[in-house]
């Protein structure tokens, strides 16, 4: 993407924060259901445009129109009208740039509603205990950037680095944190080795589903889709400064009523000295996932909320 592409994405921020654009990203299945509806087959709006990722008439919106084609975001669709390849989400009162619906692409950058939870874990974490001023946050496989923005919107001239192995989604992390007025520095990598200082705030929201096309964005390895997000807790783990803190919030698979991801943290966390909490957000989601053999033997998914600290 180059720097004309860039400037146009962060005006288009800019020109919809202005317009008081708001639309908040459902699930997957909720936008497909909705999308079908006879009222949903063309964009009238910005939302249907930017939100609904619905194909529109040219015209619909000169000012919005002129800089998704200045950043190469528009699409020919049918009957000669056009669709973004971007969608635009409302999110602590910041407005988020990721991929169009549907994200099938293996590089697609998914935002959605674990990312309005993540963001609260976040919010209520550093507001029940802040963080020194001038810490350092990283947010490890940041997609969108929503961590990152998040932790540093709320606390006090934070240092932010934001990793992640997808190029495409650090582009569009950059953006939306210079929309946040968050600067940030990103990190294309899979591990921390590029990462110099110590952390004082690891954010991490990792995949956690096996994902039947492998997209780096979803699968989250064996374990039920636990590996990936074990790994990464490791890993920054071992990169905590003294008094430094680890906030996961992912999806764990529950077998025979035992949770072998929280029970594995919990391990890594007595080896290392780490305080340790592990708790359930909600007890029961992407049911429609146990059909799949790979979960044959799993109860449910539960979406838990992990949080490690160094004490020394």
């Amino acid at each position: 993407m180059n720097k004309d592409a860039q400037a146009g994405l962060l005006q288009l921020l800019h020109l919809l924060k202005a317009r008081g654009y708001r639309f908040v990203t459902p699930t997957p299945a909720s936008h497909a259901r909705v999308v079908e509806r006879p009222s949903m087959k063309q964009a009238n709006d910005l939302r249907g445009m930017l939100g609904w990722s619905l194909p529109f008439a040219p015209g619909l919106d000169h000012a919005v129109e002129e800089l998704l084609r200045q950043a190469d975001m528009l699409v020919s669709a049918d009957e000669g009208r056009l669709r973004s390849k971007l969608r635009v989400s409302y999110l602590a009162e910041q407005l988020f740039l990721h991929s169009a619906y549907p994200t099938e692409a293996e590089d697609a950058v998914f935002f959605g509603p674990d990312s309005y939870r993540f963001a609260n874990l976040i919010d209520v974490e550093l507001g029940r205990e802040p963080l020194r001023r001038g810490a350092h946050i990283v947010d490890i496989g940041a997609g969108a950037g929503v961590g990152g923005i998040v932790a540093a919107l709320a606390s006090d001239d934070a240092r932010i680095t934001l990793t992640d192995l997808n190029p495409k989604a650090l582009r569009l992390a950059r953006i939306n944190a210079q929309a946040a007025g968050v600067p940030v520095e990103t990190v294309e990598a899979q591990d921390l080795e590029q990462v110099a200082d110590p952390i004082d705030l690891a954010v991490i929201n990792p995949p956690y589903i096996i994902d039947d096309g492998n997209r780096a964005y979803r699968d989250g390895g064996g374990m039920h889709g636990g590996e990936i997000p074990l790994e990464m807790t490791k890993m920054a783990a071992a990169r905590l400064a003294k008094g430094g803190r680890l906030i996961l919030y992912t999806g764990a698979a529950i077998v025979a009523g035992e949770n072998a991801l929280c029970e594995a943290i919990a391990k890594l966390a007595e080896k290392q000295s780490l305080a340790f909490s592990c708790r359930e957000l909600d007890p029961d989601v992407f049911g429609e996932e146990l059909d799949k053999p790979a979960y044959a033997d799993v109860e449910r998914i539960a979406l838990i909320a992990v949080t490690l600290e160094r004490l020394r």
